[in-house]
């Protein structure tokens, strides 16, 4: 029986929506409750450099500003699964998402991990590394790994696309 589960949700892609929407008709079904992530990853192309990291007003406001779009679909998320009466509570962190994810998952005592899978593969996989793929082989439970729709797909391509000439 499903009791907890947590949902990572990457904000920098649409395949946020079909993992948070097939978590969200799971709990539903079985009653379970959520909990919707979001890591911030140093890695990021968005993340403030180092020198952001000093406590001045204007690091303070580039962090908000970085911080700020993960918060907001985290707190959609929630506010959809929490109108239609499904115990959600949302967080979001800075790290690694593989092991937080991973450890998150331990310390709140998941039964399940609904997570995203960008569809990469081969060299590109090996280079920028998979977070499903890590979560899969590490979890303290069981994954369920949502892959993206034709649209969803088609949506992450063109943006990658766009990306790459600006």
């Amino acid at each position: 029986m499903l009791h907890r589960i947590l949902v990572p949700i990457a904000s920098s892609d649409s395949v946020g929506k079909y993992v948070f929407r097939e978590a969200f008709d799971l709990a539903k079904a079985t009653g379970a409750s959520l909990r919707l992530i979001h890591i911030l990853s140093l890695d990021d192309k968005d993340t403030p450099g180092i020198l952001s990291l000093m406590n001045t007003p204007e690091s303070k406001k580039r962090w908000e500003e970085f911080e700020k779009p993960g918060l907001d679909l985290l707190k959609s998320f929630a506010n959809e699964a929490i109108a239609a009466g499904v115990s959600t509570e949302y967080s979001q962190s800075l790290g690694s998402p593989s092991r937080i994810i991973c450890e998150t998952a331990k310390t709140w005592e998941a039964d399940l991990i609904v997570i995203g899978r960008r569809g990469i593969s081969g060299i590109s996989e090996l280079i920028l590394g998979s977070v499903s793929n890590y979560v899969t082989h590490h979890a303290p439970c069981s994954v369920l790994v949502v892959q993206s729709s034709t649209s969803a797909k088609s949506e992450h391509f063109k943006e990658s696309q766009l990306a790459k000439t600006l």
